[in-house]
């Protein structure tokens, strides 16, 4: 008997869908070596035009336009499927489709999993075409529900929460599809590293408070700026700053280092984020769904700001919700909160248990559990 193959499909439209495909990519080599697990960007497949809509003009309009974003965001979801947008949409989509089922047809898969709402609605009609015979499953990586993410003829569904997963009833998905099993992490968070070693390898104390900055895998924002702002406040913290791809940000962080030796640590993009929560009491971050996940895995409290207008909305929601995060909605606000919990260890502690509770850190496990039991048969 052959190996079982798995495909991802993520899109590079942001960082968190391509994560998300990542890590189950690795748990499920981990679960066994009798699986070939393949992931591919979808965005390689289609045309230029098209991929310039759906990756650089989408960074560039929440970054410039968020308010823009928000509006297409609700308009999308609140759209009839037979208006004259959804049309234009889908046809466009189904153009792209034929380089992306060649693909799949070279890999022959046993079973695909989508971790983006562009995969699913292609092969969903490819599998009403009858022109794929797979069954293929979708994780949502937000703990909110787009229209977009539902479509017929799928093997089943990943929901955030119990929240998402009524959602999904309510739009039609059959009970027995849903499965509730959080945002997909890498295995790392669910390993948590020493503080004392993590703190120590970087420089920082680690009995000291510590707080870390990120910007997201864009480096988004005027991190520098907001560092500045937060430690000329008046309680004593150890900050990291994990600046991205924003070069510029970097730099100028960088050379604050020097005039703050042992309260300040910049770093670029990491591929070790797991490392630097561990040595940190609170995280400051855009409420991304994949790493508002990795903080919820971590046990770690958080300050979400300048979330984008749609889905980061509702996950700032959700997070203020259940207890675990305050919102900024400036840098003022950013640093009064900041002061605010740092002065408070018991509201501090109340957070972090909250958030404990939340997370789910072997989601990426349960994914691949429940795609490797359901009715896969495995190549001669």
């Amino acid at each position: 008997m052959g190996k079982r193959r798995i495909l991802l499909l993520s899109v590079s439209a942001g960082a968190g869908h391509q994560r998300a495909a990542e890590a189950i990519h690795i748990s499920a080599l981990q679960r066994s070596e009798d699986l070939e697990v393949c992931h591919l960007d979808v965005m390689d497949f289609v045309t230029a035009g098209f991929r310039k809509i759906y990756t650089d003009f989408y960074i560039k309009l929440i970054n410039k336009a968020p308010t823009l974003w928000g509006y297409l965001y609700h308009a999308t979801n609140d759209a009839q499927p037979d208006s004259t947008m959804e049309k234009l949409r889908r046809s466009a989509e189904r153009l792209n489709a034929r380089p992306l089922l060649r693909a799949i047809a070279e890999f022959t898969p046993d079973a695909i999993i989508c971790t983006h709402f562009l995969p699913a609605e292609m092969l969903s009609r490819l599998i009403y075409k009858k022109r794929l015979h797979c069954p293929v499953w979708v994780q949502v990586t937000d703990f909110d529900l787009h229209r977009m993410w539902i479509h017929e003829h799928m093997s089943g569904y990943f929901a955030a929460n119990e929240e998402i997963a009524q959602r999904m009833r309510l739009s039609g998905i059959p009970e027995q599809l849903i499965h509730i099993t959080g945002i997909p992490v890498m295995p790392t968070f669910t390993r948590q590293p020493t503080r004392q070693i993590c703190a120590t390898e970087i420089g920082l104390d680690p009995a000291k408070p510590t707080v870390l900055l990120m910007g997201g895998g864009a480096g988004l924002g005027g991190l520098d700026q907001v560092a500045q702002r937060l430690l000329a406040l008046k309680v004593d913290f150890q900050l990291i700053v994990l600046a991205g791809k924003n070069l510029s940000a970097l730099k100028a962080l960088q050379a604050m280092m020097l005039e703050l030796p042992g309260r300040l640590v910049a770093l670029g993009f990491s591929d070790q984020v797991e490392r630097l929560m561990a040595c940190s009491d609170l995280v400051i971050t855009k409420p991304g769904g994949l790493t508002t996940s990795e903080c919820l895995a971590m046990g770690l409290p958080m300050i979400v700001n300048s979330p984008i207008p749609g889905q980061e909305e509702r996950n700032a929601d959700y997070l203020l919700e259940q207890g675990v995060a305050l919102k900024a909605y400036d840098d003022l606000s950013l640093a009064y909160r900041l002061e605010l919990l740092l002065s408070n260890p018991k509201k501090l502690q109340t957070m972090r248990a909250a958030a404990i509770a939340l997370g789910k850190p072997n989601a990426a496990a349960d994914v691949v559990s429940f795609v490797l039991n359901s009715p896969i048969k495995p190549k001669d």
